[in-house]
């Protein structure tokens, strides 16, 4: 089977953060990523560009240059706002197949709906992945918060969307795996899906299935370890997400809670006239939400500091570490561990360490 090298489509948005599917793909996939494609950008590489991403990955102006240097897989590397197919990327999805590259994305807008793109995969003999398309046999959940004994679920929240629910939950598993707990990543998102491997996109499942792709996706972490960390979707009172968001905490009915933020925000994207409430206020919610199905605390705060410099980052979270009298870290910028640990000694595991002075 010939390995995948992928080419990451972001045409003029790499920078921007719609541009995360090809952030996260860069960061924490296992593929080779040969290039990516936006021809702002070109000439750099994604280290350049990327706050701290450390893989040189070079930034080409076309499709066909990224195919001469053996990329055999266009990502679709960007999630706008409603996950829409944007029809300027059509001849773009055209080249790539043209040069024999199979095409992949996390759209809602499936790449085998459209009869341009699947005529012309037809032909060329290559392959149309859709990252966000979902199992055919979802139902509601059989029983809601009930597992085997041993299997402990972290769960990722935010208090927007954007905040780095998924990020936290990828830095928490491999900071578990160098311990050697055995611990597992659990894909909610088709950028998830996209560097896992395995996966339910969940904001692409019928409303009343949410909470059963929850359960699924818990049932078959545990054959992958046994310390789960869900990603989040959305946030709880973000008008456009709030229903995936609570569908998946009740599906997955974790046994800690991991809280993200953005450090110094003050409303919700898209919606600013719409505040986020002070983070104890948001983390009564999250923990009164998740009570009746699994009780579930809150066991730390990651926050995500990429806007600011490292002083103004130290400040912040020691703040949010005052006001919340939880343990907050940045676990980019300065790593899981002091997560973990607050984690860890929720659970109640005997593999937590002290946490240390941040």
């Amino acid at each position: 089977m010939t390995a995948e090298r992928l080419a990451i489509l972001a045409e003029g948005l790499f920078v921007d953060h719609h541009a995360k599917t090809a952030h996260g793909v860069i960061r924490y996939g296992q593929r080779e990523v040969v290039a990516v494609v936006d021809s702002t950008q070109a000439g750099r590489k994604a280290n350049d560009v990327v706050p701290f991403c450390d893989r040189p990955v070079p930034i080409v102006a076309s499709i066909g240059e990224a195919a001469g240097m053996g990329a055999n897989v266009l990502v679709v590397g960007v999630a706008p706002t409603g996950g829409r197919l944007d029809d300027a990327w059509q001849p773009a999805l055209l080249e790539g197949i043209a040069h024999g590259m199979d095409l992949e994305a996390g759209l809602h807008s499936l790449l085998a709906d459209d009869p341009e793109l699947s005529d012309a995969a037809r032909a060329k003999g290559v392959g149309l992945r859709d990252l966000r398309a979902t199992p055919s046999d979802l139902d509601v959940p059989r029983q809601p918060g009930e597992r085997r004994a041993g299997l402990r679920v972290v769960h990722t929240v935010g208090s927007d969307v954007v905040a780095g629910k998924k990020v936290a939950a990828l830095e928490l598993d491999r900071s578990a795996r160098e311990r050697g707990l055995s611990s597992a990543f659990v894909a909610t998102g088709q950028t998830g899906v996209a560097i896992s491997g395995w996966g339910i996109a969940v904001d692409h499942v019928i409303s009343d299935y949410v909470a059963g792709a929850g359960e699924r996706l818990v049932d078959e972490g545990s054959t992958r370890g046994e310390l789960l960390f869900v990603e989040g979707q959305g946030a709880i009172l973000h008008p456009a997400y709030s229903a995936v968001t609570l569908g998946l905490l009740h599906g997955c009915a974790p046994d800690a809670i991991v809280l993200t933020h953005i450090a110094g925000a003050s409303s919700l994207r898209n919606y600013p006239s719409l505040a986020i409430p002070p983070l104890k206020e948001l983390i009564s919610l999250y923990e009164g939400l998740a009570a009746p199905i699994r009780p579930a605390r809150v066991a730390a705060i990651a926050v995500n500091t990429s806007a600011l410099d490292e002083d103004g980052a130290r400040r912040s979270i020691a703040s949010i570490e005052d006001s919340c009298d939880l343990v907050a870290d940045d676990v980019v910028r300065f790593g899981a561990e002091r997560l973990l640990d607050a984690v860890l000694a929720a659970l109640g595991k005997s593999e937590a360490k002290p946490s240390g002075a941040q």
